[in-house]
């Protein structure tokens, strides 16, 4: 039997992607909370070492309390007449509470207003499959759906998020709530939050120069690009990068890295690093903040 220490340090090192995707079906940060303290005693009281996947097992569990919770809110129903406010992912240390709790208003509120028009099912097998890539096998299962039952659900689901939300990159606005939001994400070491604003699939590339510093050629996945980033990026300051929300690092006033944001819905699908001084020239930079003396 694994000793309680172990148990909590696996616990925590999974508690990061728990808390995104509780958030992300629930659009409350103190309900994924809950959800999220759900799965802790659920897994204090089985034994852990009989999880042959412990990141799969605890991902099931908070999706099924999340279902029960969205249930229940639907059948009090608690479903907001106007357009919901997300509660703000924990900011990190150093930050500033006001101007998190403004971005984080900001960043998904289109996609949270859609979601909560969907029936709790769709929700969850949307959010499962197409934010967080859980195969339509353990969707089916947690639903106590068919497989191809669940892909229905999640293609309706899809169908309805995508009349509903607009594509960012032409919502200058709303694309530089989600790019400000992950800087402050980065900076603060708020690894959730960075979960939150990455899709699935995201996947991270850096330039030949990039590389040289020290940068990984390509890094795939939300939680490894998370990973890069999280307690990073504290010298990169927001910009307009050809005329897109962007973010640059430089240094002796002269840029030195420019990152580069391609969006798809609310969320990051690519950010590309440009360390060649050459290619920078030919960028059209803005900065909108200070850099950092």
């Amino acid at each position: 039997m694994a000793t309680d220490q172990a148990v909590a340090e696996q616990f925590e090192y999974h508690r990061a992607h728990l808390r995104a995707v509780a958030y992300r079906m629930l659009g409350s940060a103190s309900e994924a909370e809950d959800a999220v303290q759900e799965a802790w005693i659920r897994l204090s009281r089985s034994d852990s070492e009989a999880v042959a996947n412990l990141g799969g097992w605890l991902t099931t569990v908070v999706a099924r309390v999340s279902l029960d919770m969205l249930r229940s809110r639907r059948s009090r129903r608690e479903e907001p007449l106007d357009e919901p406010r997300p509660e703000p992912v924990a900011a990190g240390a150093g930050s500033d509470p006001e101007r998190e709790a403004v971005l984080a208003e900001s960043v998904g509120l289109a996609l949270h207003v859609v979601l909560d028009r969907l029936n709790p099912a769709e929700r969850v097998a949307f959010v499962l499959h197409d934010l967080f890539a859980v195969p339509f096998d353990d969707v089916a299962a947690i639903l106590d759906r068919s497989p191809d039952a669940a892909k229905q659900l999640a293609s309706r689901a899809r169908r309805r998020v995508q009349a509903g939300t607009a594509n960012p990159d032409g919502d200058p606005g709303r694309s530089r709530a989600v790019v400000e939001a992950f800087l402050a994400a980065a900076r603060g070491g708020d690894l959730a939050g960075l979960l939150s604003l990455l899709a699935p699939g995201v996947v991270l590339r850096a330039d030949a120069t990039t590389v040289r510093a020290g940068a990984a050629a390509e890094v795939l996945g939300a939680e490894a690009v998370a990973g890069t980033f999280s307690g990073r990026a504290r010298a990169a300051v927001l910009a307009l990068v050809d005329g897109r929300p962007g973010a640059v690092w430089a240094m002796g006033g002269r840029p030195r890295v420019v990152f580069r944001f391609t969006l798809g819905g609310d969320l990051i699908t690519g950010i590309e690093m440009i360390g060649d001084a050459e290619a920078i020239g030919a960028l059209d930079l803005e900065l909108l903040e200070e850099p950092p003396a």
